[in-house]
């Protein structure tokens, strides 16, 4: 283990300042700083108090979150102590309770990654961008492991800065084993954060710390549930094959659909039904339209995709 020392962290702050509002940190990438990263806050929601922390290594005329075994494949004993110098500022600027979101970009995100491993507990959600998790760098990446922790993961279809096969990992493991609850876009375009990304991005933030606001958090993290009609209070190990798992959204998927003229008739004959409002559906399908029984005591949704 490391025995490394590091100065208090430089930070650079935007946003509120009242110490009970959430915290949003930004992790800038290798070789950069505080004061490059701390800009996207500007383009991120009102509310929050957002900290740029520096990294505490120097590094190429920047700093970087840990010494380097390959790109994207951090050593151990490094991620390790600079983690344990991030908790120790976390802990004093953050108390208990305060809603925590994490957001790295390239290095930063591997960084981002370790944290919410290390301790998916203490975050309310974590922002992957253009980056891997630190795999075989002595952290868990167990089954469940961030089960609860609404992760956004952003990643470039170009990208020839962190390794495809770690890319690759990472958002398999983001959408299936880990857990998460997942947000996940991969755009067109290299090792660099877009409009749209960050535009994706500030909504991601707006809707988890609204949600955390009205509901709270829900302790993320891999748990063992008591099953008390159980012998033993616990389910058999599985066995064989995990089964595959489908990313994509049904109504994406245009042989799912009817055809478009009888969907038209569906939907002009159902919004003229009373208690009904139709309009604009959010869904992520061009010319998708809802329609909303406001007098039933559940909330049902019909679409219409183009």
């Amino acid at each position: 283990m490391s025995d490394q020392t590091f100065e208090a962290p430089v930070v650079a702050t935007y946003g509120a300042t009242n110490p009970s509002a959430p915290l949003v940190v930004l992790l800038h990438g290798r070789g950069s700083s505080e004061q490059d990263i701390i800009s996207l806050a500007a383009h991120l929601p009102a509310g929050p108090a957002y900290a740029a922390v520096r990294a505490p290594i120097a590094e190429g005329g920047g700093y970087a979150w840990f010494a380097n075994r390959g790109i994207g494949r951090p050593v151990a004993d490094s991620l390790r102590n600079t983690m344990d110098w991030f908790r120790t500022w976390l802990d004093g600027a953050a108390a208990p309770g305060r809603p925590v979101v994490l957001v790295g970009f390239s290095g930063g995100a591997a960084f981002a990654g370790g944290l919410v491993l290390d301790d998916p507990a203490r975050y309310a959600g974590a922002a992957i961008l253009y980056g891997t998790l630190p795999f075989e760098a002595g952290l868990l990446t167990d089954p469940g492991r961030l089960a609860n922790l609404p992760v956004f993961v952003a990643q470039g279809d170009g990208d020839h800065v962190i390794p495809r096969e770690l890319l690759d990992r990472t958002w398999a493991y983001l959408l299936a084993e880990s857990g998460a609850p997942t947000v996940a876009t991969r755009q067109p375009g290299g090792h660099q954060l877009t409009a749209d990304t960050a535009h994706q991005l500030a909504d991601w933030i707006a809707h988890r710390l609204t949600f955390v606001t009205h509901n709270g958090t829900t302790t993320a993290g891999p748990r063992d549930p008591a099953w008390s009609t159980l012998p033993g209070g616990a389910l058999p190990e599985r066995r064989g094959a995990r089964p595959e798992v489908s990313w994509t959204i049904p109504q994406q998927q245009e042989s799912q659909n009817a055809p478009r003229s009888l969907q038209e008739r569906l939907f002009n004959e159902i919004r003229n039904l009373p208690g009904v409002d139709a309009g604009p559906s959010h869904i992520s399908v061009p010319g998708a339209r809802r329609c909303t029984f406001t007098e039933r005591s559940v909330d049902q949704r019909c679409f219409l995709v183009a």
